[in-house]
């Protein structure tokens, strides 16, 4: 049964919330300048006079703040206290370049405990519960979120990051797991070797999955909830800002309540970045208007969202918004054609015979580019070995797809278990050869 775990924030009266919004930005906009010379020069350029910040209107006279910024901060140069009030550091995966750096104070790792108890307690979780985290405990914050909120919370946490998914399926089943944190990708491959492994779902005490940290289909999500017996539950955050904790899903699954106490959501059309209208899709730009160690001021995100803040039916009164499916750096790029992971994910899981582990292969042949799909091939399809029933499934995904980009891509079928699964870390669809 969902839970409103602080009432005072979740159902405050929406002009009542503003106004806490307001004195919290006031403040923050007050820190920043004074002690991040980032902000200093960006509001002087912008002739930002944050004394004269009277209203929430304001805000959007306020310079952005890119992930270019923060790397060019590299390391410190974004902290806003010394770095003896510093009492965690983390990064972002660094991946596709210098990392960010983060820090917290301890009031900071008391609000990020606070968010994150909300959001579980949302979904359902008390004391009562075992909490599996397998997401990776390390420099990014993502594992240390959840424990931080399921302790607070009360809950039994098993940390349980960096084991085989077989090890993962017989924590759940030996320490009676009720509810699992991780990754899309890593829920995936424990629900495709739980037939295999001996152990039935009957034989878990799963009921619940927040899963997060990248973009996923409602199909995938049905399909989880059916392989793994589990109410599967959206979860929003990201390291710049906080972690896990902007916002997460209640059962009610009709957007992810936003904790505006803590964060200012706006949407901006990627394009212009003018602001677009409530129910319209733009960037999500996020402020924070209680971190004391690294506040963000107007940050653009780079994912996709529409902004709803009509009450939900759960009670809460906080924003709520849409699931993020896509992500700007996500989109690829093929000629006049744009499309995104989860339009392909969305079109093969509506084919019979496969399963929902793909690739997303881009190359360049003769000066064009090309797209090929590849996907794994159901064990439990009859006639497997036969060449037309191989070959009408791919012919069916490759119109499945067509339908959803508008392009026809060469279709691929891989032999079951011939891709490689996500562990811990985020599911890598997409290859694109082109960049070499």
């Amino acid at each position: 049964m969902s839970m409103i775990y602080d009432e005072k924030y979740e159902t405050m009266e929406r002009e009542a919330l503003s106004q806490v919004q307001l004195e919290r930005l006031q403040t923050v906009l007050l820190r920043a300048e004074r002690n991040v010379a980032f902000y200093r020069r960006a509001f002087g350029e912008r002739g930002v006079r944050t004394d004269r910040i009277t209203d929430l209107s304001g805000l959007a006279d306020l310079p952005f703040t890119t992930r270019a910024d923060l790397r060019d901060s590299y390391p410190y140069g974004m902290f806003a206290v010394p770095l003896r009030d510093i009492v965690r550091i983390q990064t972002t995966s660094g991946t596709t370049g210098r990392p960010v750096v983060v820090g917290y104070t301890r009031n900071d790792i008391r609000n990020w405990s606070l968010c994150m108890a909300r959001i579980l307690a949302a979904g359902g979780v008390s004391d009562q519960d075992v909490i599996q985290i397998a997401f990776t405990y390390g420099l990014s914050s993502g594992a240390f979120g959840f424990h931080y909120g399921a302790e607070r919370l009360g809950a039994s946490v098993i940390p349980a990051s960096s084991v085989s998914v077989d090890r993962q399926i017989a924590v759940m089943k030996d320490f009676k797991t009720s509810v699992l944190a991780c990754t899309p990708g890593l829920a995936l491959a424990v629900a495709s070797a739980l037939p295999g492994s001996g152990i039935g779902r009957v034989d878990l005490a799963l009921k619940t999955g927040f899963l997060g940290a990248e973009p996923w289909s409602e199909g995938l999500r049905r399909g989880l909830e059916e392989r793994l017996g589990i109410a599967a539950l959206d979860i929003y955050g990201l390291t710049e800002i906080v972690g896990p904790g902007v916002a997460g899903e209640c059962p009610q699954r009709s957007g992810l309540h936003v904790n505006e106490d803590q964060f200012i959501a706006e949407t901006v059309d990627p394009v212009t970045l003018r602001p677009v209208p409530p129910g319209v899709e733009g960037e999500l730009v996020l402020t924070t208007i209680a971190k004391e160690g690294f506040p963000l001021i107007r940050y653009r995100t780079g994912d996709l969202t529409t902004i709803d803040a009509s009450p939900c039916a759960c009670g809460r009164t906080t924003a709520r918004m849409k699931r993020v499916t896509d992500r700007l750096d996500d989109m690829i790029t093929l000629g006049d054609v744009k499309l995104f992971p989860s339009q392909v994910e969305e079109a093969l899981l509506a084919v019979q015979g496969v399963e929902p582990h793909y690739q997303i292969v881009v190359d360049r042949v003769a000066g064009m580019d090309v797209l090929e799909i590849r996907v794994e091939v159901s064990e439990t399809l009859p006639g497997l070995d036969e060449m037309r029933v191989l070959q009408r499934i791919e012919d069916t995904a490759a119109g499945r797809i067509e339908a959803a980009v508008g392009l026809r891509p060469k279709v691929t079928l891989v032999e079951p278990r011939g891709l490689e699964r996500a562990t811990a870390g985020k599911r890598r669809p997409v290859i694109d050869r082109r960049e070499r």
